[in-house]
């Protein structure tokens, strides 16, 4: 069984404890154009977690497909505009999508679990422990968290907005090593993939790398992330020192098992002794003070308990620690307070 080498790198769970990895895949890697579910597909992605899950490793797998998945079964030709009918279509779909991806697993007797989510429940305090004492039961009686948003009941004022940024709030939640976004692309391109010429980045250390991008080509039409939004995902979890691979559905087997494919976007900052930029931004914007340096201490700069708050409450949105405000006020300075807490999150 595959564990957690002595030298913990930042986002790693306690030594002992398996190798923690969430996947997230995309609607187009799962449907047809027409919008049913592609049985062979889907059977192919589950023969990749399947031998994943026998090297050891824990998973969590974050899946659209449900709204795309119940186009077909209700004459729906293409996605709906209007949130009520985007509703009823994930309704109908989740139940297809989850009793697939159940007898799929059912080939290796691997049980699964769904797990619906909303903002809230990875955001406020109360239901963010409930949400990851759940999923840390599950991951514990052997049984893989299938997620995926609420759709049926989330309003446009607490949608995450596409699953990519869910997935990332989701590898913080509990605490993965690495998030495996799996698209209907290889990776990412120093421009539209689509292009003569253009190149697709191995790997990525920092986001300073990605300036200058062309990131506005378009999806399939059956999903709602792009490819930005990927990045952004990428860009809070790597904050929260968790790896992040993004490459295409149809290379699961090779991006679980560590082969070279898709790009690679380096972990960096939580709990070592670098402040990630993102984090001292936060700190920056909330108080107004543009002097905000790892050294600084909270009281120095005097920070107020409402900025606190706010610091605290957008950190959780960013990296998926529950950072506490009286914590910051009490550390000697950002660093400290940024490492004590991801600390806290990992052994948690």
């Amino acid at each position: 069984m595959q564990t957690v080498v002595r030298t913990r790198e930042p986002g790693t769970p306690d030594g002992g404890r398996d190798v923690r990895t969430v996947v997230k895949v995309g609607s187009s890697s799962l449907t047809t154009a027409a919008g049913g579910l592609d049985a062979e597909r889907l059977d192919a992605l589950v023969d990749a977690l399947a031998a994943a899950l026998g090297r050891g490793e824990q998973l969590v797998l974050v899946s659209s497909g449900a709204i795309a998945a119940g186009l077909a079964p209700l004459g729906l030709a293409a996605r709906p505009a209007d949130l009520a009918h985007q509703q009823a279509a994930a309704s109908v779909g989740q139940g297809l999508l989850i009793a697939r991806y159940t007898a799929s697993f059912a080939r290796y007797g691997i049980r699964v679990g769904q797990v619906l989510l909303t903002n809230d429940d990875v955001t406020r305090d109360g239901q963010f422990g409930n949400a990851r004492r759940t999923l840390d039961a599950l991951l514990a009686m052997g049984v893989l968290p299938v997620v995926n948003e609420n759709d049926t009941v989330a309003t446009d004022e607490i949608r995450f907005g596409d699953n990519d940024r869910l997935a990332g709030l989701v590898a913080g939640l509990v605490r993965a090593n690495r998030l495996v976004l799996l698209s209907d692309v290889d990776g990412l391109y120093d421009a539209d993939p689509r292009l003569p010429g253009s190149r697709r980045i191995p790997e990525v250390r920092s986001g300073a790398e990605l300036g200058g991008l062309d990131l506005s080509s378009p999806g399939s039409g059956l999903g709602t992330g792009g490819m930005a939004s990927k990045l952004a995902a990428a860009r809070s979890a790597t904050e929260a020192g968790i790896t992040v691979l993004l490459t295409s559905a149809a290379q699961a087997a090779e991006a679980l098992s560590g082969r070279p494919c898709g790009t690679l976007f380096h972990a960096h900052g939580a709990g070592g002794a670098d402040v990630p930029d993102a984090f001292l931004e936060v700190v920056r914007d909330v108080t107004g003070n543009a002097d905000v340096t790892p050294g600084t201490q909270f009281l120095d700069i005097g920070g107020t308990s409402l900025q606190a708050m706010r610091i605290c409450a957008r950190l959780r949105t960013l990296t998926g620690i529950p950072f506490a405000p009286q914590d910051l006020f009490e550390s000697a300075s950002l660093r400290e307070f940024l490492t004590s807490c991801t600390e806290m999150r990992n052994a948690a």
